[in-house]
């Protein structure tokens, strides 16, 4: 079971780095949505429509197969699909920053605006606070839709947690280590679930 736990290891900081990188470009594709010129609006729309409207298991296909055709390589399989991760999560967190944003009272920007605020300063210090706590409960479900996707990325033949699983049990002729891998992912995710739905209510109580 080293082999699995060790694999686990390899899920685990596949998802935790692809939410953050994914929450870096989804933040800064969902301000372009909301303040950026059209031209860019336009692309930023397009890059949420490639990410979501296509599979991701053909993302992390292209990603690993495709590009080094035109001389772009990933230096490790972790890379490729931490690569592929974040850029399709990234697709969905820029939707759920953009609601969270739009979902602000534009009375807060007019107020900060008064105060003296620039425009950027009034969505640093005042808009995006607010919104990144009222999207905290979609971001979590978000993080657990991630975790079991670290899964797909075996296709290219990384060791995380699903293709250590199979490996084991083509190996051994043994089931349990599939067993073991099914309640490795409930283990985080299913705490993860009740998390978001308990952070949903209390945000709701709030807002009403």
């Amino acid at each position: 079971m080293d082999v699995i736990f060790a694999a686990f290891l390899v899920t685990i900081s596949l998802a935790l780095l692809a939410e953050v990188i994914g929450i870096v470009i989804g933040l800064v594709l969902a301000l372009i949505r909301v303040s950026a010129p059209k031209a860019l609006q336009l692309l930023s729309q397009a890059y949420v429509d490639v990410f979501r409207g296509s599979p991701l298991l053909v993302q992390i296909t292209i990603l690993y197969f495709t590009l080094p055709l035109i001389g772009i390589r990933f230096t490790s399989l972790f890379f490729a699909g931490l690569a592929a991760l974040s850029l399709n999560g990234a697709a969905y967190v820029a939707e759920i920053f953009r609601a969270g944003i739009q979902s602000i009272d534009k009375g807060q920007m007019e107020a900060a605006r008064a105060s003296g605020l620039s425009y950027v300063q009034a969505m640093r210090y005042v808009i995006i606070p607010q919104a990144f706590r009222r999207v905290i409960p979609p971001l979590t479900n978000e993080f657990v839709a991630l975790v079991k996707d670290t899964s797909l990325v075996s296709v290219i033949g990384l060791a995380e947690l699903l293709r250590a699983a199979r490996v084991l049990q083509s190996a051994t002729f043994n089931g349990t280590p599939l067993i073991a891998a099914a309640l490795l992912y409930l283990a985080v995710c299913v705490p993860l679930i009740y998390l978001a739905n308990a952070l949903d209510r209390r945000l709701n109580r709030r807002v009403a």
